[in-house]
């Protein structure tokens, strides 16, 4: 029975790592050491020279959006665009920011099966990196 179980846990565990979604998003507020909750998101794809709009989302309480890429599509090479829209966010919390948006682009190329970009805010700065 114990073998039964854990055989069972196995495949559910890795049905949900396969269900994942390949691109996801973390902003921090490092004036406060806070989460930045309700900071809209832009994903673009980079097609020729254009920028084509493929999905959007708003980060949680946690600060996080967990699945930025388009639900049941498959991941393809190429060049991206995250913005964060820290201005209307800023205006939200009553924070000053010099940077209204910040545009993270970014490359993948398929070595990973989930890409990760965190943002770390303040009103006069970011930084970013590629976490996982």
């Amino acid at each position: 029975m114990k073998k039964l179980i854990l055989a069972t846990s196995a495949l559910l565990f890795s049905g949900l790592a396969l269900a994942q979604n390949p691109l996801s998003v973390h902003v921090l507020n490092i004036e406060t050491g806070l989460p930045s909750s309700k900071v809209a998101v832009v994903l673009e794809a980079q097609q020729g020279d254009k920028w084509v709009k493929l999905n959007e989302g708003i980060t949680n309480e946690q600060g996080r959006i967990s699945e930025l890429y388009p639900k049941d599509s498959t991941l393809k090479k190429g060049v991206y665009k995250v913005t964060f829209k820290t201005g209307e966010w800023s205006k939200d919390n009553n924070k000053r920011t010099f940077f209204p948006e910040i545009p993270v682009v970014f490359t993948i190329d398929g070595t990973l099966d989930h890409y990760h970009v965190p943002l770390l805010l303040s009103s006069y700065g970011y930084s970013t990196y590629r976490g996982n």
